[in-house]
């Protein structure tokens, strides 16, 4: 991972962008030694974002199992049933 000083990012900024999307490597910006944010590409951050989507999801799943909060599959189509006349 590129590390770079806010400094160098304010007057570079194209630059680091153009090598951000050339090389896919996330850039970590660090201000006064401490690092403050990350710097990645769209389109690894929206993958990102859609697999932590998806581990809330089954997060949200086993949570349900462990709380007994599930349901057959006899008694799950039973409601669909109803539902859909």
């Amino acid at each position: 991972m590129k590390v770079e000083l806010v400094t160098n990012l304010k007057r570079r900024a194209t630059k680091i962008l153009a090598d951000l999307h050339e090389s896919k490597e996330a850039v970590l910006i660090t201000e006064h030694g401490v690092p403050s944010a990350y710097l990645v590409d769209v389109q690894d951050y929206e993958f990102m974002q859609r697999r932590l989507a998806l581990l809330e999801g089954l997060s949200k799943g086993e949570r349900a199992i462990l709380e007994g909060k599930t349901t057959s599959h006899s008694k799950a189509r039973d409601r669909m049933r109803k539902w859909l006349k």
